[in-house]
């Protein structure tokens, strides 16, 4: 009998109260899903109840999570928005300043990765406030490691937004920067939590981690790691998210095991033993080594176990959200908070990424591109910025010439009487007033690379 769905989307902040715990399977077999903003479980007569953004987790960081929260309703000082000064110099300034440590300081460095296009610059973006990551529906939007700065109240969050998880042979096969290779990487050693995402909403990717994540998990095996399932709200079957944690995560969540259906026993958790304690890594499986690249630091007898395993069965805990729901966004967040740990901030309070205001107009220009022009053409074309300085009536004028390296991808980009050059550039001009905080009056031309 198929299962019944049940979606209930009720957004109450005294949901926190609701003592919600994951049990051990050799106490009850079961597991209850502990909810940050709402929650999700399975009903006794089978069907499903889910209220974004649920997430399964511990009794002891419900605590936390608790606390936290409390903490928040004392009326701590809190920030204005940050905001992305118009010019370099004001830019690198800012980001040499002295942070203004508060007493009792936190920080916490988190590196987000994933498959391409899983939605990581969109979450960033959201836990931000601002758009400062470009963000578009085609693959390798997000081009080299990017840094954002969230500051709330004592609390300093490190957001490494990094590119999607790719391959040698992708990289050279579609001409792609180097970068996509190293910097996913490189962001991890430097990571205090790493967030896995996947868009549940693709069904030929939800099934299993992508391999490349998988790599990484398992050469950093001491970092660690939460699973987000992202864009639920795109699944019609609610039902089957329950499902897809259990594949991801091997049937184990923070070292206890979970039971969504008694048919799913991935192959990989039966190993793991049945303990009320976190399950520590397996030491004996993995062999460390400080190389750029991922496949060096793994055997090909290891990498050839992971190419046949479906999920990780050390993550903490597990997020169903859509990441450009605010709300949903709010419980990770509040995650985050609870989870820095005490130490000096990097940043001014003030910083909202180490990106240059010039990086920043190119990467959403490119962001349009993507979003417009059809398949290799945006990958193709390059950005030159031609004027950058404060206009008359004070609004910042700034003028980009886009290199095409075919006729017919210069025709494209220019559109019927300039309206999609136009288009791009009108549109662009409001994300960037926007990261700015004033207005910018853009103009973008096209010509022909030589």
């Amino acid at each position: 009998m198929a299962l019944r769905v049940c979606g209930v989307f009720i957004r109450d902040v005294s949901v926190l109260s609701r003592r919600l715990v994951l049990s051990a399977r050799q106490e009850s077999a079961s597991c209850l899903l502990t909810a940050g903003n709402a929650a999700c479980s399975r009903s006794k007569r089978g069907g499903f109840t889910f209220t974004p953004a649920c997430f399964i987790t511990s009794e002891a960081f419900l605590s936390r999570l608790m606390k936290g929260k409390a903490a928040e309703a004392d009326g701590s000082t809190h920030h204005p928005p940050a905001s992305v000064p118009p010019h370099s110099n004001e830019q690198i300034g800012l980001l040499q300043r002295h942070p203004d440590q508060p007493p009792d300081s936190k920080v916490l460095k988190v590196v987000i990765i994933g498959a391409p296009n899983a939605g990581k610059s969109t979450l960033s973006n959201q836990l931000l406030g601002t758009k400062v990551f470009a963000v578009s529906k085609k693959v390798h939007t997000t081009r080299c490691r990017s840094l954002g700065v969230l500051t709330e109240n004592d609390t300093q969050i490190i957001l490494l937004d990094t590119p999607g998880l790719t391959t040698h042979s992708k990289v050279k096969r579609h001409h792609l920067d180097k970068s996509l290779l190293v910097d996913p990487w490189l962001s991890v050693k430097e990571a205090d939590l790493m967030v896995v995402m996947v868009d549940v909403s693709d069904r030929w990717m939800r099934s299993r981690l992508d391999y490349e994540v998988l790599k990484c998990l398992a050469q950093h095996p001491h970092i660690p790691a939460v699973l987000v399932l992202n864009k639920v709200d795109l699944m019609k079957s609610k039902d089957r998210l329950l499902d897809v944690t259990a594949q991801l995560t091997g049937g184990v969540v923070n070292g206890r095991r979970i039971q969504v259906r008694p048919v799913i026993k991935p192959p990989w958790a039966e190993k793991i033993p049945k303990s009320d304690s976190e399950l520590p890594p397996d030491g004996d499986t993995l062999v460390h080594g400080d190389s750029e690249t991922s496949d060096s630091a793994l055997s090909k007898k290891q990498l050839k176990e992971l190419s046949s395993q479906q999920g990780w069965p050390h993550f903490k805990d597990v997020f169903m959200l859509s990441s450009v729901d605010r709300e949903d966004v709010e419980t990770l967040k509040t995650y985050f908070i609870v989870n820095a740990k005490p130490g000096s901030w990097l940043y001014h309070s003030e910083v909202l990424t180490d990106q240059s205001p010039e990086e920043i107009c190119t990467s959403i220009i490119r962001e349009k591109l993507l979003e417009y022009l059809p398949q290799e053409v945006p990958y193709s074309m390059t950005q030159s910025v031609e004027l950058w300085q404060d206009g008359e009536n004070g609004q910042l004028d700034i003028s980009v010439k886009l290199y095409a390296i075919k006729e017919s991808h210069m025709s494209m980009v220019i559109g019927t009487a300039g309206q999609m050059v136009s288009r791009i550039a009108q549109e662009a001009s409001e994300d960037l007033s926007r990261v700015y905080l004033r207005e910018v009056r853009l103009k973008l031309s096209a010509k022909l690379k030589k």
